[in-house]
């Protein structure tokens, strides 16, 4: 990643597999009753490689179907935080529920991590645009409305080949840059903290909640 002072913002693809490896584990430490992210190991299809690669995975993050209302609280549950609060509304109309996946996915264009990510009813049936619109944060609704390509896009999953929408990655090098370059002196403390800190920004886009502690230095 070079020094700080000249650090562009950007992961390797061996220290996305570390930083990978760092927020998965971070992520059990802080709460072993959520949901993991887990590292799926993969090959794209026609490509050919002696790197490790594949990607984090975090699925069955469950939200109440969108209102205006729920734009207010700003954030989804995992599976077993709804049922332990809320337990009667997953007993009693699953209609309402939306399931997301979430996959963080290394762009080899870009040099930095991408959020992959699917809605979908508790029937398995996939969201339409206009229904996930509705489950994301009131300021991301409004992103999206000013800028739709440039933040929300459908693009093919690199590992998957099927489509999933994602956010554009453009711009993410130079706010990484800011967010990090204080307070981190050498190479090698950069890489644990990236995807937390990247997840911080990216998770509050889609209604993802994070825990405070991730944000605590390890």
């Amino acid at each position: 990643m070079g020094s700080s002072c000249l650090w562009n913002g950007t992961l390797s693809p061996d220290e996305f597999n570390t930083a990978a490896t760092a927020l998965a584990k971070r992520w059990k430490e802080t709460d072993s009753t959520l949901p993991e992210w887990i590292w799926i190991p993969c090959q794209r299809m026609g490509v050919s490689s002696s790197n490790v690669e594949g990607y984090l995975a975090l699925e069955k993050v469950y939200r109440h179907r969108g209102s205006e209302e729920d734009k207010a609280d700003d954030n989804c549950s995992v599976d077993e935080e709804l049922v332990d609060d809320d337990a009667t509304l997953v007993r009693g109309n699953n209609d309402d529920l939306h399931v997301y996946d979430f996959h963080i996915v290394y762009s080899y264009s870009y040099r930095v991590p991408i959020l992959y990510f699917r809605g979908y009813r508790s029937d398995g049936h996939p969201l339409s645009l206009d229904e996930i619109v509705m489950d994301l944060p009131l300021h991301s609704s409004n992103t999206l409305k000013e800028s739709k390509w440039t933040f929300l896009t459908q693009e093919e999953h690199p590992y998957l080949n099927r489509p999933w929408y994602m956010l554009h990655p453009c711009g993410i090098s130079d706010w990484m840059k800011l967010l990090l370059v204080d307070g981190v002196s050498n190479e090698g403390s950069k890489t644990p903290q990236y995807l937390p800190a990247w997840l911080s920004v990216i998770g509050q886009a889609v209604g993802l909640r994070i825990p405070l502690e991730l944000h605590h230095k390890p």
